[in-house]
């Protein structure tokens, strides 16, 4: 059966009755602005501004439960723009009262601005009825329940994020480090980032410093803090390249005393990510389809881990096509009569989503044998274009997830759609 969107739209807006009382909040940090209408978008009753701390919330729901009784009004959807992270302590708190809560795209908000008034003003008390006017017309995602180990993965890989940038940062700031006063280290280590060269930074950060060494003495000292250090050949090239040198020769003294806290900070950057890769592993561990989804070749559990985190639970996912609409990897086309523009990416998603999926597809193009056999095909029968293949085998991807997930079944490569082999 192949899943419509359409369908999907006609129950979001039949979800909302004629006993409904819809409620848009446009939230910030330490106000929030409510106002309501009813079905048909008639605004009711006065718009209030509320205090984003447990009184300003019971004032929140004080001021529904009034207007529910004076409009003879049943139910509540309360409607916010997910902005940064002030919505998620209120959605959690409106959800523990019992009422729906549901989410709209800010930059749905930002194209109805002028539908009310035709005027581009924007102020708090607009913005609400803006998105009260997107939630009613069903344009609106549902605010998923999502569970500790799942939302446990999202912090976490939002604080790997964090840490790899760090990391990033110090090896970038090494490499200038080097630049500056021992370009030919690369001669003799490729890598920056190699074992030996950190510690050839640790032990001699100057070229003057191995002028005078001895090949036995530079092993001696990489012995002293390797386990496995290079040889006798890579010493005599670093002695001889170090001779050499053009690096800078000036304030030696204040580029050591850099070099030190660049490698402090590459070292704390290291163990960090260690740390949280540590807890990452240990968290996917708790989720039972998990192991299933791991038994793909070509999956690593970073990446599991981020679409995991990201997404939620797949099984909630009805099907593939709505985790790549949750992820905004959804096509978008323009035409008009005669005219039909380019077919893209809507991009109206998350966008961390999207970066694991692209991750994780591509590692598979390089490791598993039925999807590279897929892209291969798509690419040499098809003649698709590479960066097609791989968006179409995203697709592929999802529905593999989403299907394991909803039915707990072991992936089965013989499942995948059989390639016509080529001709020799």
């Amino acid at each position: 059966m192949k899943f419509k969107m359409q369908n999907k739209q006609n129950q979001l807006i039949e979800r909302i009755s004629v006993k409904h009382l819809v409620v848009g909040v446009d939230i910030a940090q330490q106000f929030h602005v409510a106002r309501a209408v009813n079905f048909r978008g008639i605004v009711v009753g006065d718009p209030i501004t509320f205090k984003n701390n447990e009184e300003g919330f019971a004032s929140l729901l004080t001021w529904i439960k009034n207007l529910q009784r004076l409009n003879n009004l049943d139910e509540t959807i309360v409607g916010m723009e997910p902005t940064g992270h002030y919505w998620i302590n209120l959605s959690k708190w409106l959800l523990k009262q019992h009422i729906e809560v549901v989410t709209v795209n800010p930059h749905l908000v930002k194209k109805n601005k002028e539908n009310r008034d035709n005027s581009q003003s924007k102020s708090d008390k607009k913005d609400t009825l803006v998105i009260d006017d997107i939630v009613k017309n069903g344009y609106y995602s549902d605010v998923k329940h999502t569970s500790e180990s799942f939302e446990k993965l999202r912090v976490l890989m939002s604080n790997r994020d964090v840490v790899v940038k760090r990391l990033v940062s110090s090896i970038n700031q090494l490499n200038r480090w080097v630049d500056i006063v021992f370009p030919e280290l690369r001669q003799v280590f490729k890598d920056i980032k190699a074992k030996g060269a950190i510690a050839t930074l640790r032990l001699f950060p100057t070229p003057m410093e191995l002028e005078n060494k001895q090949p036995h003495e530079v092993i001696t000292g990489w012995k002293s803090i390797m386990k496995r250090q290079p040889g006798l050949k890579k010493a005599l090239l670093l002695l001889q390249v170090a001779r050499k040198s053009i690096g800078t020769r000036q304030a030696l003294e204040a580029y050591k005393f850099h070099l030190e806290q660049l490698l402090e900070e590459y070292d704390l950057a290291v163990t960090k990510l260690e740390r949280v890769e540590k807890q990452v592993t240990d968290a996917l561990n708790k989720i039972p389809f998990a192991k299933k989804l791991l038994t793909i070749k070509g999956i690593s559990e970073i990446s599991l881990a981020g679409i995991l985190g990201e997404a939620g639970d797949l099984s909630g996912f009805s099907h593939g096509n709505s985790l790549l609409r949750h992820a905004g990897l959804h096509l978008a086309e323009a035409s008009s009569g005669k005219w039909k523009g380019q077919i893209v990416i809507s991009k109206r998603g998350r966008s961390r989503l999207r970066r694991f999926l692209y991750l994780a597809t591509m590692s598979l193009e390089m490791n598993n044998p039925e999807f590279k056999a897929l892209h291969s095909h798509n690419v040499k029968v098809k003649k698709m274009k590479k960066m097609k293949s791989i968006m179409k085998l995203i697709g592929k991807l999802a529905r593999i997830f989403v299907g394991i997930s909803r039915r707990n079944e072991s992936y089965c490569s013989d499942k995948l759609k059989p390639v016509t082999p080529l001709a020799a």
